[in-house]
């Protein structure tokens, strides 16, 4: 859970003991100055959930281990990390640019149909991606976690007295999610980069690298954007697609879930107590 200035990781070990783990968002006059531009302060949030998320799982991972020589940390933890954003750059950015290339050039389409065509290969790629992965048992344990998240914080929002009972009617799907700046990013992919003319395959791949964080930035003023008027029918249905993606990565939570994203939740309010409050996200 994410609030201001602090966050918390709630986990439930294998003795069935839940452990809480708070830590700062960090503070600097360079971070709170790029806050206030717009475009900038997106990096910042893109940052953050790499950082905060890696942490979490690390933490998680750490509190199930049975001994000290599983535990993942040091070296092995960075690999890691830049393992996996390399991964994620190469197939959800790099491969969908080299298929829009390959059209372009084999079949000899015009450049902005090859560009609208990576932007669809792009979209359908996560989409599936991510209902590809929701079938595997570990990771739908996560996205029942997921969603003990977003009943929470719509508990905490409607004024409601927070029990696991009273959390469990209320909706999967939250706008301040990840992953609606995921499929974001992909949408907005497909009218960035169709707005660039025909070049190379090299500078091709070049040029989608350099724009990731202009992507991450129109991306979470989208966002924010819809967020603040989100009674509206007009954010209500531009959030739509959003809110829809995230009925792949949430599942029903059990009681025992919802325990642990509450154990987060409360502690976070608590050490909040003398902070900046909310919004929280998760």
């Amino acid at each position: 859970m994410r609030g201001a200035a602090l966050y918390c990781v709630a986990v439930r070990t294998p003795q069935g003991e839940i452990l809480v783990d708070t830590q700062s968002l960090g503070a600097s006059s360079l971070r709170t100055r790029l806050g206030r531009w717009p475009l900038l302060r997106g990096l910042i949030v893109l940052w953050d959930a790499l950082v905060i998320g890696t942490r979490a799982l690390t933490y998680s991972a750490n509190a199930q281990a049975e001994s000290a020589n599983e535990r993942i940390e040091g070296a092995p933890l960075a690999v890691t990390l830049v393992g996996s954003v390399v991964a994620g750059l190469a197939l959800f950015l790099l491969l969908p640019a080299a298929v829009g290339h390959l059209i372009q050039t084999a079949l000899g389409w015009p450049h902005w149909a090859a560009n609208l065509t990576e932007g669809i290969f792009r979209l359908v790629l996560l989409v599936g991606y991510i209902a590809a992965i929701g079938r595997l048992p570990e990771i739908r344990r996560v996205f029942g976690y997921h969603g003990a998240e977003h009943q929470t914080i719509s508990a905490f929002e409607a004024g409601e007295t927070l029990t696991p009972a009273s959390i469990a009617p209320y909706p999967l799907e939250h706008p301040r999610c990840g992953t609606a700046f995921l499929l974001t990013v992909a949408v907005l992919s497909i009218l960035l980069f169709g707005a660039l003319g025909p070049m190379p395959l090299l500078p091709r791949l070049g040029y989608r690298l350099l724009l990731v964080p202009v992507l991450a930035g129109l991306s979470y003023e989208y966002l924010r954007l819809t967020g603040k008027y989100r009674d509206s029918w007009l954010s209500r249905a531009l959030s739509w697609p959003n809110l829809a993606l995230q009925r792949l990565t949430t599942r029903p939570p059990s009681p025992e879930m919802v325990e642990v994203a509450l154990a987060a939740f409360q502690t976070l309010r608590r050490a909040e107590q003398d902070q900046p409050s909310g919004p929280y996200g998760a």
